[in-house]
């Protein structure tokens, strides 16, 4: 009797999958192209320029479909389900930042 309390104090404080799984960190199998993407440093016009006209203000996919005059249906944009969404949007912003603060241009056309 004194052998099956021992072993199940033994059992009671092995881990489990659910205690293991809190303490288990996902994958980011994108994580070295978030963190070259967020190191990356914007010191050169015409890569600024490239970027700010590579990178659209607004979603493109996102669209009204009319029929004679009248909206069918509205598709929403859909850029947020890229996972590099957060990351491609702050290079945008950063190279418009040095476009406007280090060259002194002006970036209302890429607005």
């Amino acid at each position: 009797m004194w052998n099956l309390g021992l072993n199940w104090i033994k059992y009671a404080h092995r881990p489990t999958w659910f205690t293991m799984k809190s303490q288990m960190l996902p994958f980011d199998g994108l994580y070295p192209i978030r963190q070259w993407l967020n190191q990356l440093e914007i010191q050169n016009v015409v890569l600024a320029h490239l970027i700010c006209r590579l990178i659209p203000v607004q979603c493109p996919f996102e669209r009204d479909i009319c029929l004679f005059g009248h909206t069918l249906a509205h598709i929403p944009p859909l850029c947020k389900l890229n996972p590099l969404y957060e990351e491609v949007v702050s290079l945008r912003f950063r190279a418009l930042c040095y476009l406007a603060d280090e060259c002194g241009e002006d970036v209302r056309c890429y607005c």
